[in-house]
């Protein structure tokens, strides 16, 4: 099968491998749409993690092999993947952290080497644990929707971190694919959200998916603004959707006492952040994270994303074949103005120029 190899820094290779074999407990499935995730482009970017391996984790495709032991599915069943699944009796799993979870932390769908998601080549393994996170695509929705339910998960756990009541006061900074969903999720909560970016395009995506306010992060009268808007109380929470000191500096600053901050960007280690310990002490505000996804929600992220209320496809701008995963990636680390969500394609050939 043709895979899309990293073999270090920057370096994807189009490569042939062997299509994986799967035991009794396994399924294997032929991917169709891959999503490229800021996550997996550090990665590549960074060389956190050593070569080789076959990335691409937010997967949909159909499957093609059942192991004997497997019940529930067949072949030609339209799925959705999650590469992360917890055993759910550990310690964490106990106090609902599942991301901290053992088993959690390793990756359950594999196209070949260390696992890695596998997404970026014709065909991946899930293997035994991973099967709780495969969810059927229904007749009428597309594999995109099915590969952005991961995603979509993630945004779904953070929101509920947030202690809200309907028509709190949300900052939403950066309005990226991620960050237009929180606006979406959280307009559907009730809360009144101000969703801010540097690009006027992306502004205009968060006012249609339901923010409130819009403007830009840039503005040197942000701060007036966001006390008039808020009739000078503060924000009740802000939503950190870009890698920026600076704008969680600012986003302590205007929330309310006892409101909330929470961090969803700042997942490249070693990085620090120099805050105000009296924020957090006397004036009690959380600033807290949220990372990957949780599995008790699939069934509520499916209702969101199939029934479309938070209709992902049009997020979907840019779609690369398989063997361009690397002008993807390329694409994906560097946001214009016209470009949200990037995926892999691979019903398009290299004959095709990319469709935005």
């Amino acid at each position: 099968m043709t895979a899309v190899v990293y073999r270090g820094v920057n370096d994807l290779r189009v490569e042939t491998l062997p299509v994986p074999r799967i035991g009794p407990q396994e399924l294997l499935v032929r991917v169709a749409v891959c999503g490229v995730c800021p996550t997996d482009i550090k990665k590549i970017r960074h060389g956190t993690v050593p070569p080789p391996r076959v990335f691409g984790h937010e997967t949909a495709g159909t499957v093609v092999r059942v192991g004997a032991r497997v019940r529930g599915f067949r072949p030609g069943d339209r799925v959705a993947l999650h590469h992360h699944v917890p055993c759910r009796a550990c310690h964490f799993c106990r106090h609902g952290a599942f991301a901290q979870c053992a088993t959690y932390k390793r990756t359950g769908v594999t196209a070949g080497f260390e696992p890695a998601g596998g997404g970026y080549a014709e065909y991946v393994r899930v293997m035994a644990f991973a099967l709780p996170g495969v969810v059927k695509i229904p007749a009428r929705n597309t594999f995109l929707e099915g590969a952005l339910l991961e995603p979509v998960n993630t945004v779904l756990k953070a929101v509920n971190r947030l202690r809200l009541l309907p028509g709190d006061t949300v900052l939403v900074a950066g309005q990226g694919p991620i960050g237009l969903m929180f606006t979406r999720l959280l307009a559907l909560r009730g809360a009144a959200v101000l969703a801010t970016d540097l690009m006027p395009e992306r502004l205009a995506w968060a006012r249609r998916l339901g923010a409130r306010r819009v403007a830009r992060a840039d503005l040197p009268d942000l701060p007036e603004q966001v006390a008039r808007w808020t009739h000078g109380r503060g924000l009740d929470a802000a939503v950190v959707a870009v890698p920026s000191e600076v704008v969680v500096r600012q986003a302590l600053e205007w929330v309310r006492g006892a409101g909330q901050v929470l961090l969803f960007a700042h997942t490249r280690r070693g990085e620090s952040l120099s805050v105000d310990g009296a924020a957090v002490c006397v004036d009690e505000k959380d600033l807290i994270g949220s990372y990957s996804a949780d599995i008790t929600l699939q069934d509520e992220v499916a209702r969101l994303v199939f029934g479309r209320r938070l209709d992902v496809r049009p997020l979907v701008t840019h779609q690369f074949p398989l063997v361009q995963t690397a002008a993807a990636v390329a694409q994906a680390a560097q946001p214009q103005p016209g470009a949200l969500k990037v995926v892999v394609n691979h019903r398009l050939t290299s004959a095709l120029a990319p469709p935005a």
